[in-house]
């Protein structure tokens, strides 16, 4: 008499699935060659639990981990460690990578370090919050199964850590922008009264410079016997007068029309 072909020999062959998993053909036909996107699949009693391996900025592919339970509540495959859940050893590897996010924000002094922060734990985020909606679908589904409830619990509390590292990444980003803003507005004013001052000083004094250089011309005229008897006065009426007209033009200049 022939073996009835299992429900793994069942359906086409999967690649992410291994050939010893009794799994429902259903879950073999509907997963690709390729991981897709975090989800969970139900037939029969059974659940198929699709997710991903922490990612890292840059990638443009997702490393898919598959986790089976079956009718009878037996999951597969078995965790590592000790009375540790398979799926708790998978949000562990999630935790590490926020540990290393965490202290690379310790150690974050300027505005690009906080904007490599942000770009490594978007992807973070986003796949611990799609982890966290697969764990509370898989809930929904098997409500007897605590373990689920206390690995949702515990995805809840790591997207929790993560939305407060982005937001408080964001905030000091924010910050350093705004002060650096502040700087060189600051700078701005002091360039900008360090140049009215020059202006000031260059319309004051331009009109005995003017007359300095007109006067200072060797051209031959009557002035020079003039100049002869009464040198010093004319040189103080004409640096009196200099100022006198850069005084009025100082005015003019500074004047707010």
């Amino acid at each position: 008499m022939a073996k009835q072909p299992t429900n793994a020999q069942r359906g086409h062959a999967c690649p992410l699935l291994p050939a010893g998993w009794e799994v429902p053909a259903e879950f073999r036909e509907r997963l690709g060659d390729d991981v897709g996107r975090q989800r969970v699949m139900a037939a029969e009693g059974h659940l198929l639990l699709v997710l991903h391996a922490p990612p890292k900025s840059g990638e443009d592919y997702r490393v898919g981990r598959l986790f089976w339970r079956d009718r009878d509540g037996r999951w597969k495959p078995q965790g590592l460690t000790h009375n540790e859940h398979a799926i708790g050893e998978l949000l562990r590897e999630y935790e590490s990578r926020v540990d290393e996010i965490d202290t690379l924000e310790d150690e974050a002094n300027e505005s690009s370090d906080y904007f490599e922060i942000l770009t490594e734990i978007g992807p973070l985020i986003r796949s611990a919050n799609n982890l966290l909606g697969v764990l509370e679908e898989a809930r929904t589904l098997a409500k007897k199964d605590r373990a689920l409830i206390l690995l949702r619990d515990r995805a809840y509390a790591l997207t929790r850590r993560l939305d407060l590292i982005q937001h408080e990444a964001q905030t000091t980003i924010n910050y350093l922008i705004a002060r650096r803003a502040e700087e060189q507005a600051e700078a701005v004013r002091h360039q900008t009264a360090a140049a009215y001052r020059l202006n000031i000083l260059a319309a004051f004094f331009f009109p005995v410079a003017t007359i300095s250089a007109i006067f200072g011309m060797n051209l031959s005229n009557g002035l020079e016997v003039i100049d002869a008897r009464i040198g010093p006065a004319t040189m103080a009426l004409l640096v009196g007068g200099g100022l006198a007209m850069g005084a009025v033009l100082s005015f003019i200049v500074t004047r707010k029309w």
